[in-house]
């Protein structure tokens, strides 16, 4: 850290989180207002010193998380992966696959990375189905989700890391899921169960596109990297040059509301 990091009154932290985050936030005792470059607030929530505000950058990843997802589960449906591995191999390997079209889209956590996912969605011909923390109009309850994950085809986890949402999606959560299904995973490694996801990859019966994994990074030789069914990247939906635009417009326009003495957007009032 920098000298005269006492005197800081507003950080915005790196992308990727410092080592130290309670060592850190201690050092800045004159601290007033953490703005982070990501949605999720997980490794600063509950290190704040008394009087500071955190704020979370909603929005700024919504186009490239969005984006992602739709392309990850086109990429899983269609088999493009099988596909590439056989262009490696010089081998014409013609068979039908899956496909986006008529399928049902259970999108959890409906928040704005969710409407942004489901306005790329609307040209597919497909049924979203919306699940939230709370019940809302057009939206289901996060208690309603066991009824609702037999009767999907692609399931998108958008849900922000909480004590709630940590292991989520575990063995019961997955038996739910309907066979042949697809959990694709924009939020956070620690929702998913990785073992439990392991077991039913090995047989078959479900496929996974993971921008995220437990542990992260993923090291080398871990089973998840060779588990039938599955297309992983390192945790680069939200990186894009859209994102890093709207990351400067929003932290622009934070310190110009923080220095004129208005209300700050995006205030962390609960877990997120």
């Amino acid at each position: 850290m920098p000298d005269g990091v006492e005197d800081v009154e507003v950080w915005v932290p790196p992308l990727v989180t410092v080592p130290d985050v309670p060592g850190t936030l201690a050092r800045m005792t004159s601290l007033r207002l953490v703005q982070t470059v990501t949605a999720g607030v997980e490794p600063y929530r509950p290190h704040m010193p008394e009087g500071a505000v955190l704020c979370n950058a909603r929005g700024v990843h919504d186009a490239g998380t969005a984006e992602w997802a739709v392309g990850a589960m086109i990429a899983v449906l269609r088999e493009f992966p099988g596909f590439v591995d056989a262009q490696r191999r010089g081998e014409w390997t013609y068979h039908h696959t899956g496909v986006l079209a008529d399928s049902r889209v259970l999108i959890v956590g409906y928040g704005s990375i969710g409407s942004a996912l489901e306005r790329r969605l609307e040209g597919f011909e497909v049924e979203v189905v919306r699940v939230a923390r709370r019940a809302r109009d057009g939206v289901h309850a996060m208690d309603e989700l066991p009824a609702l994950l037999p009767e999907a085809d692609v399931v998108v986890l958008l849900v922000p890391a909480t004590p709630d949402t940590a292991g989520m999606v575990d063995s019961s959560f997955l038996a739910r899921m309907k066979d042949g299904a697809v959990l694709v995973n924009a939020a956070r490694g620690g929702i998913v169960d990785t073992d439990a996801l392991l077991a039913e990859l090995k047989t078959g019966r479900l496929r996974a596109a993971l921008d995220v994994t437990a542990p992260e990074p993923l090291p080398e030789g871990h089973p998840l990297w060779s588990a039938p069914g599955v297309l992983i990247t390192p945790h680069i939906a939200g990186s894009t040059p859209a994102s890093e635009r709207r990351t400067l417009r929003l932290i622009r326009a934070q310190l110009e509301r923080y220095r004129a003495g208005e209300d700050l957007v995006n205030v962390i009032t609960d877990a997120y």
